[in-house]
C-alpha cells in the first residue's frame, strides 16, 4: 500500500531535502567512494555504475512505501550543491513506525548540516505523515552518529552486542527511536 507516492521536498534555514536527479551523480558517487564515509555503511569501493543503477531507482522508487528504502538527497541551498543523503524506511509490518539513517559528505560535517537536516526530517517524518515513532540504528564505534542521534532527543533502547556480521567481523550497534508526542513535547 503507498501512502505518499511521491516525495515533493522540504527545507530548512540553510538546507533542501528533495528527491535525487541524474545531476547529482558525480557529487553522490565522490562521497559514496570515500573510505570514511563508508566505514559504518553497507557499501565498500562504491562505484559511478553503482551510483547511476541508484539513482535509477530512486527516480523510479515511490515515497513512504511500507517496506521499502528511500533516499532522499541533503542540498545546501545558496548552491544547489549535493552534500548529503538520508534514507527512509516505513516497517513493513508497521508503517506507522520509521527507519532513518543519514550520510555526510566530509567535507560539509562540523558545520550544523546533519544536525539541520535530520531535524527537518524527523519533523516532516511526525508532522506531515504523522508517523508515530522514527528509530535508528548505528555501529556503536560511530560517534559522530551517536551524537547527532542523542542531541535530536532520541533515546537508546537497545544495545546489541556481535549481532552483525559486517565487513569481515562481529559489529555492534545501538538502536534509537523517538515518540511523535516526545517529538512534539521537545519542540513545542
Amino acid at each position: 500500500m503507498t501512502i505518499h507516492n511521491k516525495f515533493k521536498g522540504v527545507e530548512s534555514s540553510r538546507l533542501r531535502l528533495r528527491p535525487f536527479h541524474a545531476l547529482d551523480l558525480d557529487n553522490f558517487v565522490r562521497y559514496r567512494a570515500n573510505p570514511n564515509v563508508a566505514r559504518y555503511q553497507s557499501w565498500e569501493n562504491f562505484t559511478r555504475e553503482q551510483g547511476m543503477k541508484f539513482i535509477e531507482e530512486m527516480l523510479q522508487a515511490s515515497f513512504n512505501n511500507p517496506g521499502e528504502y528511500y533516499q532522499i538527497a541533503i542540498e545546501l541551498k545558496d548552491t544547489n550543491e549535493l552534500i548529503g543523503d538520508c534514507v527512509m524506511h516505513p516497517l513493513t509490518d508497521d508503517p506507522a513506525q520509521v527507519e532513518i539513517g543519514f550520510t555526510l559528505e566530509p567535507r560539509y560535517q562540523g558545520n550544523g548540516y546533519a544536525i539541520e537536516a535530520i531535524n527537518c526530517f524527523v519533523d516532516y517524518l511526525f508532522t506531515a505523515l504523522k508517523k508515530h515513532r522514527v528509530i535508528a540504528i548505528t555501529d556503536v564505534r560511530n560517534k559522530p552518529s551517536v551524537k547527532l542521534l542523542e542531541r535530536l532527543g532520541m533515546r537508546r533502547e537497545g544495545h546489541f552486542l556481535k549481532n552483525i556480521w559486517f565487513k569481515g567481523e562481529w559489529g555492534s550497534e545501538y538502536l534509537y527511536a523517538i515518540l511523535r508526542e516526545e517529538w512534539t513535547n521537545k519542540h513545542d
